[in-house]
């Protein structure tokens, strides 16, 4: 089935084009100028990333995300929290890499999970009688050295012994690698007829990831001809309609930013595309009309940067307010490092406090009761701190 693409310069879309192209130049053009801009970005992942299970119909807690990817899990893992610290470290991939890296083919083999192993390298053995020769056993007497013969040499037959059993290995191992690679080609042969990587049990055979993904990748040229943001739209709506990986149905929305990002148009952060797309309702991000789709993908990046500049307003009075409070502090203070942490985390625990600013549990509550953060779990099994 092919992918048919409504009018991209239709008259319900111009306004909204226009509108979040706006939005999108405002918020990347703050953030580049903000003092909390990495915090911003840090925080920006945790949040994307639940918004991301969001969408797809699943809950997970902001503070269990924070919590896992701590390693300080207050309970076990459920499926959903692997799920979300998935899109967590594919967001951070993205974001360190070059900005148009994710929609090469490596970087797309790189983000699913298929990228080649990389090849062994052929490193020549050393055959017996070489490696006696490195040793120095049978090395040639230099002049006016004196010839040593077996008689005045104790431990020839030693030597003699080891190389012997040197080569036995040698034998033994080069025979091991002559079945290991027949066993290999066999199985290379044997598999060659089925699916790569999956079970025809399990899975469609008919569905072809790697065509399908090909067919994706080659709209990112007729992208480029359209302004930013109806270019992601037409990348989203087109990943969406061909679901190109079943397993990974939510690299599609982190590949808006990645893309919004290799045009130039948000370049301070990588955009938290599930934020905004969250609030939009199902019936118009699912719908049949193309029209009605591409509408709701604009109004989604409008509300994105909407809710963009709110976070940075509020971590802007939250600096403002926590700066105040260290200002008569020594140099060496601990309350510097922790208010950096607030920052770039959606919610603090006393274990995260203590195990980034380097004190003590009894230390870092002390620390949280100086700074004045509020505490936003009130839970029985542990507490949290944050910015809201």
């Amino acid at each position: 089935m092919r992918y048919q693409s409504p009018d991209p310069y239709h008259p319900t879309l111009i306004p909204l084009m226009i509108s979040a192209e706006d939005a999108l130049a405002r918020l990347d053009e703050r953030t580049n100028r903000h003092v909390v801009e990495d915090g911003y970005r840090e925080r920006g992942h945790f949040f994307d990333a639940t918004a991301a299970l969001w969408v797809a119909g699943e809950l997970v807690h902001v503070e269990d995300l924070v919590l896992h990817d701590a390693h300080m899990d207050a309970r076990a893992p459920t499926h959903e929290l692997t799920i979300a610290h998935s899109v967590l470290k594919v967001r951070r991939r993205i974001w360190l890499g070059e900005p148009g890296w994710a929609l090469s083919a490596q970087g797309l083999a790189a983000l699913s999970g298929e990228q080649s192993p990389v090849p062994e390298l052929d490193i020549p053995s050393l055959a017996p009688a070489e490696t006696r020769q490195a040793a120095g056993v049978d090395r040639e007497p230099e002049r006016g050295e004196p010839e040593d013969d077996g008689d005045s040499n104790p431990m020839a037959a030693e030597f003699a012994a080891i190389d012997a059993a040197i080569a036995r290995s040698q034998r033994l191992l080069d025979a091991h690698d002559q079945d290991t690679l027949e066993v290999a080609e066999r199985t290379a042969l044997a598999t060659a007829r089925e699916p790569m990587g999956q079970l025809g049990l399990l899975f469609d055979e008919e569905w072809d990831e790697e065509v399908r993904l090909d067919e994706w990748r080659q709209m990112v040229s007729a992208a480029d001809q359209l302004p930013p943001c109806l270019g992601a739209a037409l990348l989203f709506d087109a990943w969406e309609r061909r679901e190109p990986l079943r397993r990974q149905h939510w690299l599609g929305s982190l590949l808006v930013g990645a893309y919004l990002r290799s045009r130039g148009k948000v370049t301070s952060h990588l955009l938290s595309f599930n934020t905004g797309l969250k609030t939009i309702r199902y019936e118009r991000r699912r719908s049949q009309d193309a029209l009605t789709r591409w509408s709701a993908f604009l109004e989604a990046m409008t509300v994105t940067a909407d809710l963009g500049l709110k976070e940075l307003d509020r971590l802007s009075l939250a600096k403002t307010q926590m700066d105040m409070r260290i200002r008569d502090r020594r140099s060496n203070s601990s309350l510097p490092a922790l208010i950096d942490l607030v920052l770039s985390r959606p919610i603090v625990s006393a274990a995260l406090v203590a195990k980034h600013v380097g004190v003590t549990p009894r230390g870092a509550l002390n620390l949280v009761r100086e700074l004045g953060i509020r505490e936003m779990t009130g839970r029985g099994r542990y507490r949290g701190w944050g910015v809201l």
